[in-house]
């Protein structure tokens, strides 16, 4: 039993005291090297739309994009509906998503994404499922630092699943998933089964119920990949959609349509893409599709990639699909999406709210081009009255 049991610990223990860099970590860092020096006096810009939201947050060394981002759109949808600003606790949604996903793990033997990250599906689920807390009830820091860092916790997760998939006694035992929750709440803290807040006691499906008053049914996932029936659902097929969710197809440029129309008439849209081009920098807070291929431009063209306006490539659904098959295009990012903005020649970008704190150019805001958010889009998520009803009754949602 004891030659069994040792490789297995000893795996364990290896990935919990690996150096870990996470993946977040690594893409930020990525963003950061594409800059340009003088880009913010470069630009000129006019809001058109600037929709309400709460302030921006950072994530720290951990992949919860989504769940910031999705909390981030639920928390404007409070706004939007006349109730009080709320921080919402990313944490907790992730804390019980990274339960879901065990059991899933579990499930497959192990033939499925692990890791940190996740899709709003999972806000959306772990609200219907679990209800929701504020932040200052669940922050979700057990573990000594001020800001995320989930690197140990995750290798440990890690470490006891393939332990567990491995099937040492021949048959799994009931105590698994109370071993491996355990590792959780030790690292995010104890579920907070009732709490606080504004001198009521609550319990997270009350507090979800009574003041988020989110309904998850009234949101809809929208994907676009010609490969796929248009109007139809299908699974998207990227390694955080874990659970397998359907997202609804439609034409490319009647997602942006999507995304336009739900901005015009008061809706933020959470938003899932790729954030490793050279036309995207936090630094200056710029995404867009240049033109010319990276590979073929001159020192000084890479030097001015961002020091205002550029002409962009005109994206096709062509290169939108295989730009994804390729794997150019991975689902790496969540962001929300809050407004219109025109630079100084009157074209329109998309005012994006990211997660990674208050450190770019625009304190944590990025100015988005419609060329790249159909080039790079996976997914988006919108409440059903922000979906042009045309496209709506072509859905049947």
């Amino acid at each position: 039993m004891r030659k069994r049991l040792y490789p297995i610990l000893a795996a364990t223990l290896l990935l919990a005291s690996s150096g870990y860099v996470s993946a977040q970590d690594n893409l930020v860092n990525a963003a950061n090297k594409n800059q340009s020096v003088h880009s913010k006096s470069a630009f000129q810009w006019t809001e058109v739309i600037n929709l309400a939201k709460t302030p921006v947050q950072d994530q720290g060394s951990s992949g919860t994009c989504w769940s910031y981002s999705g909390n981030s759109f639920f928390e404007s949808e409070m706004l939007r509906m006349g109730k009080q600003p709320i921080q919402l606790s990313q944490i907790f949604n992730a804390r019980n998503t990274y339960v879901e996903k065990g059991k899933q793990y579990v499930r497959m033997h192990g033939a499925v994404s692990l890791g940190e990250g996740g899709s709003f599906y999972d806000v959306l689920n772990t609200i219907k499922k679990y209800g929701a807390v504020p932040h200052e009830v669940y922050a979700g820091l057990n573990y000594g630092t001020t800001r995320n860092q989930l690197g140990e916790m995750s290798a440990i997760q890690e470490g006891v699943l393939k332990a567990v998939v491995s099937n040492p006694n021949g048959k799994l035992t009931p105590n698994w998933e109370k071993a491996y929750t355990g590792v959780i709440d030790s690292y995010l803290g104890d579920y907070p089964s009732e709490f606080s807040y504004n001198g009521k006691k609550y319990t997270p499906r009350t507090f979800a119920d009574q003041v988020v008053g989110i309904k998850p049914s009234d949101y809809v996932a929208i994907s676009s990949f010609k490969e796929h029936p248009y109007y139809s659902s299908f699974v998207l097929l990227v390694p955080d959609n874990w659970a397998f969710e359907s997202f609804y197809n439609v034409p490319m440029t009647e997602m942006t349509d999507t995304i336009d129309y739900a901005l015009k008439n008061g809706f933020t849209v959470a938003w899932a893409t790729d954030v490793s081009e050279k036309g995207f920098s936090w630094k200056n807070g710029l995404a867009y599709v240049p033109e010319k291929d990276f590979t073929a431009m001159t020192a000084q063209e890479k030097a001015d990639m961002f020091n205002g306006p550029k002409t962009e490539k005109v994206i096709t659904e062509d290169m939108r699909q295989a730009a994804f098959d390729n794997y150019e295009t991975q689902d790496d990012h969540g962001m929300h999406i809050v407004g219109i903005a025109k630079d100084q020649g009157g074209k329109e970008y998309y005012i994006v709210k990211n997660s990674w704190g208050l450190t770019n150019d625009y304190e944590g805001y990025l100015y988005v081009t419609k060329a790249f958010v159909q080039y790079k889009t996976t997914n988006i998520l919108v409440h059903k009255n922000g979906v042009p009803k045309a496209t709506l009754k072509k859905l049947n949602f």
